[in-house]
């Protein structure tokens, strides 16, 4: 494994944008080191919480516990067909008190909050602790989805998502291990649900990997790229790289910028593997192939590969979509799957 590149000097308002631009992971070293969330954390793990709670709303968010004989990480049963954890509706303020009540004692549970969006449970927060995506993006595009994660010492099972992402450590500390999104056989993608967090993760134990049961993990290692992250660094992941993140102090918060440049009015890409799986994955491997070129040719060689010998008025579909163009795609879709 070999460490991510990391960059200093680099503050909440002046993101390179060629380095978002490269979809290589970086660390942005103390990029919001000047936080007051991360001075606070730096002060004791109580006046975070604190500082936290002052701007708590009182709406009740998902909480997750974790028995202790999990040690933290949030997986499975043994045969993969329910969550090795709970989940039920809980208030911030009394999770905070819960993960501090916790801190050491290995015998007790572990809290999590996870990915919570945080305009609608900690107003103003941003107000004073925020930064600035340097993007080029569509006029349709999402707005930056900023979330909070609260937890103790948990881990994250290695999975990709499909959104470009800052992660900001601000109290606690966090290690991420990335994977490049070639590597997904190696890595041994469990079931499409139930799951953890909505995504595919890695049933492959990092703490204790099994290299009978699963060998091809020992070569993913070796592109393995580790980012160790304390209070006011932040890391930089390209959508669709694989990462499994632990959470290494008793009191853990990171903050998640999450983004796509692409018009929000395009369908999820999952969406398009259901609809393989339905349409081409059990049909004979010469079709399947033939299928693969059809699928380089139109989609994963861009647009203009497909339309730039067809007269603009013919090309239909094949140009880039816009909202209408949307629209009518999917209700051709929606027609045909309902014949």
């Amino acid at each position: 494994m070999k460490k991510i590149k990391t960059l200093h000097g680099i503050n909440t308002h002046n993101i390179p944008r060629d380095v978002i631009d490269s979809a290589e992971p970086v660390i942005f070293k103390q990029l919001v080191g000047d936080w007051p969330l991360v001075q606070a954390g730096r002060t004791s793990d109580k006046t975070s919480v604190d500082y936290l709670k002052s701007f708590y709303n009182g709406v009740p968010t998902v909480v997750c516990k974790i028995p202790a004989e999990n040690s933290g990480r949030m997986f499975y049963n043994d045969n993969c067909t329910k969550l090795n954890y709970e989940s039920f509706k809980g208030r911030i303020d009394e999770t905070l008190d819960a993960i501090l009540e916790g801190a050491c004692q290995p015998n007790d549970p572990s809290y999590y909050i996870a990915s919570n969006i945080i305009d609608t449970h900690l107003p103003g927060l941003r107000g004073e602790n925020d930064l600035q995506i340097p993007r080029e993006k569509h006029s349709d595009a999402m707005d930056e989805r900023v979330s909070i994660w609260l937890g103790g010492a948990t881990t994250a099972t290695c999975h990709f998502d499909a959104l470009d992402n800052i992660a900001c450590c601000v109290a606690g500390a966090r290690r991420f291990t990335l994977f490049p999104p070639n590597q997904i056989s190696n890595l041994y993608p469990g079931p499409l649900e139930p799951t953890p967090g909505g995504q595919v993760i890695s049933l492959v134990d990092f703490k204790n990997p099994d290299v009978q049961k699963f060998p091809r993990f020992q070569d993913a290692l070796l592109v393995a790229q580790v980012a160790d992250l304390e209070p006011g660094d932040a890391l930089y992941i390209p959508s669709m790289w694989w990462h499994h993140v632990e959470s290494l102090a008793p009191y853990n918060i990171l903050v998640n910028y999450w983004w796509d440049d692409a018009p929000a009015f395009l369908s999820s890409g999952m969406n398009a593997l259901y609809m393989a799986m339905l349409s081409i994955r059990d049909k004979s491997v010469h079709e399947r192939k033939g299928w693969q070129q059809l699928f380089n040719h139109y989609i994963f060689n861009g647009a203009e590969t497909a339309n730039n010998y067809i007269p603009v008025a013919a090309q239909g579909f094949l140009k880039p979509l816009e909202r209408i163009d949307s629209r009518k795609l999917r209700a051709l879709l929606i027609n045909k799957l309902n014949r």
